[in-house]
């Protein structure tokens, strides 16, 4: 007799669906699972979910790797953690050598002194020389000095591991994607190549009018400027620039407005500090790419396997996609040095 046919119900209580009773059974006995079969049933579907959610969808590319194979004990935010923690660390010392007057990185990213060492950014030297029309010997020692630091640090590692607008648009990025993926706003690109226009541009009219014109709307320095000195109207203007890039187009300052990241990226075209892939352990999963600020410097390797470092100039070293391959193919390394350790 089966109580849930016709009615389910026995003593005003439902009849659990595990509970039967075979029709014709000389003695009837009640069937029910027991309490080690009912743990092994919910310790098994749990797991079958994840592993389904944590298949990882591959793509034709250059790697060898059949599938995604997660190493033990990758984390998937170390360097962003790192590269967060460098960024803030340094542009609190604006503040605190200011405030505290305690003299160990003064002025702003525009122009400053670390430990007495002049520092300039290349873009803000040029507009000083031009439109001055006076070549400093202190604006051709922070050139240099700066030229030497990202040297050994990578080219646009500035971008991502100093820059403070980079890390106020790495936050409205996400807000830009959560949007985008449930089909609220859509992303809106831009070519490149604008940059270099703004680069030559900016150049030109600090020449032809006798002033850096663009220092006063460099979100770059006005950020700095702000932590260092505090708030001006200006932050309107990056307050805008953030709002774009979440509604409208993703990333689009450092992506294809900044010139500041030119002077940079011509370091970077021989700094040896690189990404660097190892086709042995990739399964084309493309996440990397899926989370680059300039996807397209991976192309060389990971899509085409021409290359063996990332040796596209616009690569700002900042560790995201080595952070989110768990297959580990990808890692931070000396380009040249590594082949003579």
């Amino acid at each position: 007799m089966d109580f849930a046919a016709i009615g389910g119900k026995r003593q005003g209580r439902e009849v659990p669906q595990s509970l039967r009773v075979e029709l014709g059974a000389k003695h009837p006995v009640w069937k029910t699972q027991s309490n080690p079969e009912k743990q092994a049933n919910m310790k098994n579907r749990p797991a079958n979910k994840n592993k389904k959610q944590q298949k990882v969808q591959t793509f034709t590319g250059a790697g060898l790797r059949s599938e995604n194979i997660p190493q033990p004990g990758h984390s998937q935010h170390k360097w962003r953690n790192i590269r967060w923690a460098v960024l803030l660390f340094f542009n609190f010392l604006f503040f605190a050598s200011f405030y505290f007057d305690i003299q160990i990185l003064e002025g702003s990213l525009s122009g400053s002194r670390l430990l007495g060492f002049h520092l300039i950014d290349p873009l803000a030297a040029f507009q000083i020389i031009l439109a001055s029309k006076i070549i400093m010997v202190n604006l051709i020692i922070g050139v240099v000095t700066i030229i030497l630091i990202y040297l050994m640090f990578g080219g646009r590692s500035f971008c991502a591991w100093i820059c403070p607008y980079h890390w106020l648009a790495e936050l409205g990025e996400k807000i830009h994607l959560i949007l985008k993926k449930k089909k609220i706003i859509k992303n809106h690109p831009f070519d490149r190549k604008i940059r270099y226009y703004f680069y030559g541009f900016f150049l030109a009219l600090a020449l032809i009018t006798g002033f850096t014109v663009f220092e006063t709307i460099n979100p770059v320095a006005i950020i700095s400027r702000f932590t260092v000195y505090g708030p001006s109207l200006m932050l309107l203007w990056v307050m805008a620039l953030l709002i774009f890039e979440i509604l409208y187009s993703r990333r689009a300052w450092c992506r294809y407005f900044c010139p500041v990241s030119v002077s940079y990226q011509l370091v970077g075209l021989i700094s040896p500090l690189r990404i660097k892939w190892d086709k042995e352990n990739c399964s084309n999963c493309k996440r990397c790419q899926s989370v680059c600020l300039v996807p397209h410097v991976l192309t060389d390797s990971i899509n085409l396997g021409k290359s063996e470092y990332v040796n596209a100039s616009d690569c700002t070293r900042c560790g995201l996609c080595v952070d989110i391959c768990d297959d580990e193919a990808l890692s931070y390394g000396v380009k040249y040095l590594d082949k003579l350790i």
